[in-house]
This record gives C-alpha cells, sequence and structure tokens, in this order.
C-alpha cells in the first residue's frame, strides 16, 4: 500500500482543528493553558467538588495537548519531507499504521518498546 502524504496532511489539519476547538470548549489554549477567566465557581462548602472537576479538566486537556502535539509533530514530518520515517530508529513507518493513526512518528517495533 502506498503512502497517500496529501491524504495524511489533510486528515492531519482537520484532526488538529477538532482538537483545538476542544480545548477552547475546556476553556483551554492550544498551549493547554487554562484561561484565567474560568471559573469553577461553588463555595467553599463545595471545594472538594470544585478541585476534582477542576482536576478531571486538567487531565482532559493534558491528554488533549498531547495528542495535538503529535499531530504537530507529523505535520513538521510532512513540511520537512520525512513523514513516514520512524523518530527513533530512522525505519520507515508502516503505511497501514499511518492511515490507521496518521500522527504517528514511532514505528510499531519502537513504539511497543517504550511501553515497556
Amino acid at each position: 500500500m502506498a503512502l497517500d502524504i496529501e491524504n495524511a496532511e489533510k486528515t492531519l489539519r482537520k484532526e488538529r482543528e477538532q482538537l483545538v476547538h476542544q480545548l477552547e470548549e475546556l476553556g483551554a489554549a492550544e498551549s493547554g493553558d487554562l484561561r484565567s477567566d474560568i471559573d469553577f465557581g461553588g463555595s467553599f462548602a463545595d471545594a472538594a467538588a470544585v478541585t476534582a472537576e477542576r482536576t478531571e479538566v486538567l487531565g482532559l486537556v493534558e491528554s488533549l495537548k498531547g495528542q495535538l502535539d503529535d499531530v504537530d509533530a507529523a505535520l513538521a514530518h510532512i513540511q520537512a519531507g520525512t513523514y513516514g520515517t520512524c523518530d527513533n530508529c530512522g525505519n520507515e513507518i508502516g503505511a497501514d499504521r499511518l492511515e490507521f493513526r496518521p500522527a504517528s512518528v514511532l514505528c510499531v517495533n519502537c513504539k511497543n518498546a517504550s511501553r515497556s
């Protein structure tokens, strides 16, 4: 299967747009920083609930920011002409993997090794 870089770039740009939108809905900038005007509300009696909600939002923001970083790295690879090359070992990332997850910057072997 041949690598379709044009389609991958289109998919990545759409995914990036969706991630930025999700961050904005959570009250965060692309940088992952929460806006200063975000009010989790509540009184002192609700402090535990407010802390729990803030922690949950921060976790979601962190996850989305990580995904956005992956997408940006893949787009940078496209611009540099290195899309489809593993960041770790330099081998080719399989076209099937890139079709399934266009933001991949590691081949399957390196990704599996990083989990252990």
